[in-house]
């Protein structure tokens, strides 16, 4: 059986003009469809549109209502992951940090580590713990997010990456030293 990074490598190879992990997300998005099958679909149907107004009022910047109908999503259906992840969020915009990293705890949990809720539940994961100054935590969230799919956490990688951020200044550097397009360089 070949490993993650070896059907990344193979994906690559024989299909070079597809996205690097575009294969593995449509995989997790249908085995997320499989668990939610799971469910009851009238329940799901009512969490779903809960959590469509939880994430329409947080954007709209009403995250009283916005914590409300994710508490009623998850009310309703208590072992369905995405609710948490969504009231997890609205819970950091809030400032309330620590429930926050406990209901991500519980989506991930939930999810089981798989799946877009996964991904995006270890990429918010992330982010709190590297603002709190975890890097060594926040770097292992990001990988797992990033071994998900998430371009997001590749990225947060490559800027904590030392020695990525080396190459990045030396080569701001550089050009900036180097004379403007169209001019020669004088001695």
């Amino acid at each position: 059986m070949a490993t993650i990074n070896d059907q990344a490598v193979l994906q690559t190879i024989f299909h070079p003009n597809v996205p690097f992990d575009e294969d593995r997300q449509e995989e997790q998005e249908k085995q997320q469809l499989i668990q939610e099958g799971d469910f009851d679909p009238e329940l799901l149907r009512q969490t779903t549109y809960l959590e469509a107004q939880g994430i329409a009022a947080a954007e709209e910047g009403d995250l009283e209502l916005a914590l409300e109908k994710f508490n009623q999503a998850i009310q309703l259906l208590p072992e369905r992951a995405s609710a948490f992840n969504n009231r997890a969020q609205a819970l950091r915009l809030q400032g309330d940090v620590a429930k926050a990293l406990e209901d991500l705890e519980a989506a991930l949990k939930l999810s089981k580590g798989a799946g877009p809720v996964a991904r995006q539940g270890f990429v918010q994961r992330g982010l709190i713990q590297r603002l709190q100054g975890q890097e060594e935590a926040a770097r292992r969230s990001f990988e797992q997010g990033a071994a998900l799919g998430s371009v997001f956490a590749r990225r947060q990688l490559a800027l904590m990456n030392p020695y990525a951020a080396l190459c990045n200044q030396m080569l701001l550097e550089l050009m900036r030293k180097s004379p403007p397009k169209g001019e020669k360089e004088t001695c």
